[in-house]
């Protein structure tokens, strides 16, 4: 089976991210941002919707250019707490009178249970790669009838 690699440079390939980790669950302790080279970067373990859901495998994610980094509802210092990814959401800074677009914002990573990771990017700089081979999933989760 191929590795997943996907590159984030607009709101529309943050869309691809945001599907592709849907139900990834992670611990916080592999969760870090590194203000002095602006990153923020996770390994997770990411449901492979794109096989049907059945397997899980360990990937990367990261973000360039992040200025800032706040957490909501997130339990910052228990290391060993696992959170699930819901979503990524794009929310662009707003463009000034009669200016370019401003290719920056803040990225939401929404968590499962109200908890949110906000990254305030120069602009989307970002990417996802699997890292190590499938394995089965042991649980899938399951969303309501939207």
């Amino acid at each position: 089976m191929t590795r997943l690699t996907l590159a984030a440079q607009d709101a529309q390939d943050l869309e691809l991210l945001s599907a592709r980790l849907q139900d990834a669950v992670a611990k916080l302790k592999d969760i870090t941002w590194l203000p002095k080279k602006r990153r923020f970067a996770a390994v997770v373990n990411r449901l492979q919707w794109e096989d049907g859901g059945k397997t899980r495998v360990r990937a990367g994610l990261h973000f360039d250019g992040v200025l800032k980094v706040q957490s909501h509802q997130v339990k910052l210092g228990a290391d060993e707490a696992v959170v699930s990814i819901l979503a990524l959401r794009f929310a662009p800074n707003p463009a000034g009178d009669g200016a370019e677009a401003d290719p920056g914002g803040v990225i939401e990573i929404v968590m499962a249970g109200g908890g949110a990771i906000r990254l305030t990017v120069e602009c989307i700089d970002g990417g996802l790669s699997d890292l190590t081979q499938p394995w089965a999933a042991i649980a899938r989760p399951e969303h309501g009838e939207a």
